[in-house]
């Protein structure tokens, strides 16, 4: 069986969680193309492809565009595969997040006119020594909120492994 993970990364978290379900399928056995849509040189096919794994994070209640650009390109091949969609967001993180988290993804399939046959939100991490001023104050009032913590301008990862890797495996079976 071949499986593609598709993805894009802005920050790194998303990309990291691509080559963990990488590596955890080739310890499987699977033959794994993983490929990131923001590499202009990538050659994307689907051919001989049985499942997709697509993965995108959320950024201001979107996923890349480049990524929506290719899923809403290539959706008629796509419904021709068992796909599922990791949408990677802090608003997955937490409870009262969900339901948000889960108008990003409905967001998503309309602007692309696709559905997946399997989706995932999966919590993403923060790395505040790479924003700004502005984007700082915008994680701590506006996305963490009460949840905030401080973080000492280090990675604080939300990201539930386990449940990611008993969602993929799920999928894969």
């Amino acid at each position: 069986m071949t499986t593609a993970i598709i993805y894009e990364t802005l920050e790194g978290q998303t990309g990291k969680i691509a080559r963990f379900i990488e590596t955890t399928l080739r310890k499987q056995g699977a033959e794994v193309n993983c490929i990131d849509t923001a590499d202009k040189m990538a050659d994307i096919s689907l051919d001989g492809i049985e499942k997709v794994i697509l993965a995108a994070p959320v950024h201001e209640r979107r996923h890349p565009h480049a990524f929506e650009v290719f899923v809403g390109a290539s959706r008629h091949e796509l419904t021709e595969k068992k796909t599922l969609m990791i949408s990677v967001s802090l608003s997955a993180a937490f409870p009262e997040g969900v339901e948000e988290a889960q108008e990003y993804l409905t967001e998503f399939e309309m602007r692309t006119d696709f559905k997946p046959d399997v989706t995932l939100l999966v919590a993403g991490a923060v790395r505040p020594s790479g924003y700004d001023y502005f984007q700082q104050q915008v994680i701590r009032h506006a996305v963490l909120g009460e949840r905030y913590t401080e973080l000492d301008g280090g990675t604080q990862e939300f990201t539930d492994w386990d449940a990611l890797s008993d969602g993929v495996a799920a999928f894969i079976q």
